[in-house]
């Protein structure tokens, strides 16, 4: 687990889907990193934007050699993913951001990311559970 001496680091798309967390994942050891990392972003940490593999990555059992192995072609959706998220949020690699500040721009771009990226994403059924999702969602 990061030390929180150390800035969270996090990916673009996890910028925005880990504000629909809902306690699912991989493995309890995955759960419970980013439980933390949540509970550390939402304290007022401060999050560095990273380029590739990020602290919630660290912990995913299909991450090999910094690659996303999830699928044939995840890393490469995911990098993907990663680009429309800072387009949309307005923000760089190696930017320093407070989760606060992410969280307040997801209304504004929910029904562009969600048209493209969580109708056909593996986790639609877990960010349902969230009610802010399904808020967005019957918004869009």
């Amino acid at each position: 687990m990061t030390s929180s001496s150390n800035p969270i680091r996090l990916r673009g798309h996890h910028l925005i889907c880990l504000h629909f967390f809902h306690g699912e994942g991989y493995s309890p050891e995955f759960v419970t990193n980013l439980r933390e990392i949540i509970k550390r972003a939402i304290a007022g940490e401060e999050i560095v934007i990273q380029s590739g593999p990020d602290d919630i990555c660290e912990r995913c059992p299909y991450l090999r050699n910094s690659t996303c192995s999830f699928n044939k072609g995840a890393d490469d959706e995911i990098k993907a993913m990663d680009r429309t998220a800072l387009a949309l949020l307005q923000v760089k690699t190696g930017t320093r951001v407070k989760w606060s500040e992410m969280k307040e721009k997801i209304p504004g771009l929910f029904s562009r990311w969600s048209r493209t990226y969580c109708i056909m994403c593996d986790w639609k059924n877990a960010c349902e559970k969230d009610a802010s999702f399904r808020g967005l969602s019957i918004n869009k």
